[in-house]
C-alpha cells in the first residue's frame, strides 16, 4: 500500500505541477503579492494531497508566533529534512520569499511557479557574489513586507545528522532590523531526504520558536542562538521514519 499511494501522489503532484507551472506563466502582469497568492495555493493543495493520500499528517506547536510575522516580517530560519517544509513554509508565512538554487528556476513547470513566488535566487558556484545577493535581496524583501525563508543548514539533511548553519538568514535579520523566527520539525520521518518516492504515514511536529531579536546582536551570535533552540528542540523529536 505505501508504494500505491506514493504513485498515486506521485501522479497527481505531476499534473498539478504542469497545471500550476503553465497558469504561473500568465500572472507575471499582476503585483508580486497576487501572484504569490495564486501559486502558493498549489503548496497548500500538495500539503493536504499527501496528508490524504499518504497519511501525512502535522501538528503546530507556536502558531501565535507565525501570526505575529503577519503583521512584522521576519526572517525563517528553519530546519530541512524534506520537501514537504518547502511546501509548508511557503503557505504557512505567506507572504514570504525562500532563499533557494537558481538551478531549480530551470526546471519546466515547477521552475516556473517558482519565479511567481518571488525567491532568492542564488548561484552556489559563488558563494562571495551569493552572500551579497542574499543580504541585498533578503533586506529589500522584508521593506516590501515578505518573510524570508532560509534553511541555513543549505541543503536537506537526514534523520538524526546536522549541518553548519550558515548565518546569512541572521545578516539579513541584522541589517534589516527585524526579528528571526527559528522553526525545528521532524518532516524526514515521513518524507525523507534520501527516499524521493516514498511518503510514509506518520505525525510531522512543527515547533515555532519565539521571535529571536537581533537588538544589539551581530550576526554569529543570533545565528548561535537559533541553533541551540533549534538542536534542542530537534533532540526531543521523533528521529525514525515512520515513527
Amino acid at each position: 500500500m505505501l508504494y500505491f499511494r506514493s504513485s498515486i501522489f506521485a501522479v497527481i503532484y505531476f499534473c498539478t505541477t504542469v497545471t500550476y507551472g503553465t497558469i504561473s506563466v500568465f500572472t507575471w502582469l499582476l503585483p508580486a503579492k497576487a501572484r504569490h497568492r495564486i501559486i502558493v495555493s498549489w503548496t497548500h493543495f500538495i500539503v493536504f494531497l499527501v496528508k490524504v493520500i499518504c497519511g501525512v499528517r502535522y501538528q503546530i506547536h507556536g502558531m501565535e508566533n507565525i501570526l505575529r510575522t503577519k503583521t512584522q516580517p521576519a526572517v525563517v530560519l528553519s530546519k530541512h529534512q524534506s520537501t514537504w517544509e518547502t511546501l509548508f513554509l511557503q503557505g504557512s508565512f505567506w507572504p514570504a520569499s525562500t532563499i533557494l538554487k537558481k538551478e531549480l528556476l530551470d526546471i519546466p513547470f515547477f521552475g516556473w511557479g517558482l519565479r511567481a513566488l518571488y525567491p532568492i535566487a542564488i548561484d552556489r558556484s559563488d558563494p562571495k557574489n551569493a552572500l551579497r545577493q542574499v543580504k541585498s535581496e533578503g533586506t529589500k524583501r522584508i521593506a516590501e513586507g515578505f518573510n524570508v525563508i532560509i534553511f541555513p543548514e543549505g541543503t536537506r539533511m537526514k534523520l538524526k545528522e546536522k549541518g553548519k548553519y550558515a548565518r546569512s538568514g541572521a545578516d539579513i535579520a541584522c541589517t534589516a532590523g527585524c526579528d528571526v523566527i527559528p522553526v525545528a520539525m521532524n518532516s524526514g520521518i515521513c518524507w525523507p531526504a534520501e527516499e524521493k518516492f516514498r511518503k510514509y504515514p506518520g505525525v510531522i511536529q512543527v515547533i515555532v520558536g519565539e521571535p529571536i531579536s537581533t537588538e544589539g546582536k551581530n550576526s554569529k551570535q543570533v545565528t548561535a542562538e537559533a541553533e541551540a533552540w533549534i538542536e534542542d528542540q530537534m533532540a526531543r523529536l521523533p528521529q525514525e521514519i515512520g515513527e
